[in-house]
């Protein structure tokens, strides 16, 4: 098996010693410096020094920096250790932890596949996965970043909240050269490793859909997309479709003020609220015929508003959305977008695998989708 690319560095630097290309008292580069020069990140330089420093080969003096000890051991020995390791390496460093940080635990509709591929994919690589909750919190994810940290994690998936840019945690962990992966969206400006859909042309393609049924009045429906980069371009596509029949699409078709699938609110509350708002929008634009869910929930919330204004769907209405629980649910199979959560999460843990060995990885990787025809168009 390949060694990883710390363990790598750490064998040159060995040999260096041991050739005495580097001699006693000689100054190594700096953690940064290595990085450059072996062209990793500097957690994987910073793992090789910390690993020289274990056998004693060098020391490090506070605010001077790592120094080629006096006293150097016995590298004959330590070289044959690391032969002898490097024939019986496995794939992965075994035994080690990687967390997973999630806003509420996740849906039928979405989510639990991947977590369920997750859990899976790193017992097959030989870590242990460490889950935990941020309730939709900015700062319970700050939190939970740096109790993972400081619990010794190899690397970090998160599923970030709502409606933010990114929290000082996760930008210090970029800036770190931390082992990130973001899971269905990412942050803009910020070049951190991240796994998601193509939302855009996802909406897109169920809007045409919509069209070619013959609806031409459709409306679109989700919580507040500000900086929430899957929303965001899940609208993107929906008014693309418009543009490609050479039509504007109207302010007046997006609803994005649901609240009541997030989870920083009061269910009871915000659910009636969302009633309330979807009943006035259907009334005030009753030529629409179709409605764009962003998600199963709110396509949910939505049918039974209509059904207690006396509609049918299909019939009067069309509802379509992305993802499903499947058809034990409901016998109302909305027409939707189901996304590939294996896919997800699978290419989410390889990647971040991939950063824990030192490699560098894309920063924007899009999984594919299936557009799956229901009983609601």
């Amino acid at each position: 098996m390949e060694l990883p690319l710390y363990e790598k560095i750490y064998l040159d630097l060995l040999n260096q010693i041991e050739t005495e290309q580097l001699k006693p008292g000689d100054q190594l580069p700096t953690e940064k410096e290595l990085a450059n020069q072996y062209q990793v990140s500097r957690i994987t330089s910073k793992k090789a020094v910390e690993k020289l420093v274990q056998i004693g080969a060098i020391e490090r003096i506070r605010g001077r920096g790592s120094y080629v000890s006096k006293t150097i051991p016995d590298l004959g020995t330590l070289d044959a250790k690391s032969k002898s390791a490097q024939r019986d390496l496995p794939e992965e460093e075994p035994n080690g932890l990687i967390a997973l940080i999630i806003p509420d635990f996740f849906k039928d509709s979405f989510g639990r596949s991947i977590m369920k591929n997750i859990e899976k994919r790193c017992a097959e690589k030989s870590y242990n996965l460490v889950v935990k909750l941020t309730y939709g919190s900015q700062e319970e994810e700050d939190e939970a970043i740096n109790t993972m940290v400081q619990l010794g994690v190899k690397g970090i998936l998160i599923y970030p909240v709502n409606g933010q840019h990114y929290t000082n945690s996760i930008l210090r962990l970029v800036l770190e050269g931390f082992p990130l992966v973001l899971i269905d969206r990412y942050l803009k400006g910020i070049p951190v490793c991240s796994v998601y859909t193509d939302n855009k042309k996802a909406a897109q393609n169920l809007t045409e859909f919509l069209f070619i049924q013959g609806h031409d009045h459709i409306a679109f429906v989700s919580p507040p997309e500000e900086d929430t980069s899957s929303i965001e371009e899940r609208i993107q596509g929906f008014q693309s479709a418009y543009l490609q029949k050479g039509i504007a699409v109207s302010p007046d078709l997006l609803l994005t003020e649901m609240f009541s699938t997030l989870p920083t609110f009061e269910k009871s509350d915000e659910f009636h609220e969302d009633l309330i708002k979807l009943r006035k929008f259907i009334e005030e634009n009753s030529h629409v015929t179709a409605f764009i869910a962003c998600e199963y929930e709110i396509a949910s919330v939505l049918a039974h508003v209509l059904k207690s204004l006396g509609k049918s769907i299909p019939n009067d209405y069309a509802i379509a959305c992305f993802d499903h629980p499947g058809w034990f649910y409901n016998d109302m199979i909305f027409t939707h977008i189901k996304q590939d959560e294996a896919a997800i999460a699978v290419t989410s843990v390889d990647l971040l695998l991939q950063q824990i060995k030192g490699e560098s990885v894309p920063v924007k990787n899009m999984v594919e989708f299936t557009l799956v025809e229901g009983n609601t168009v």
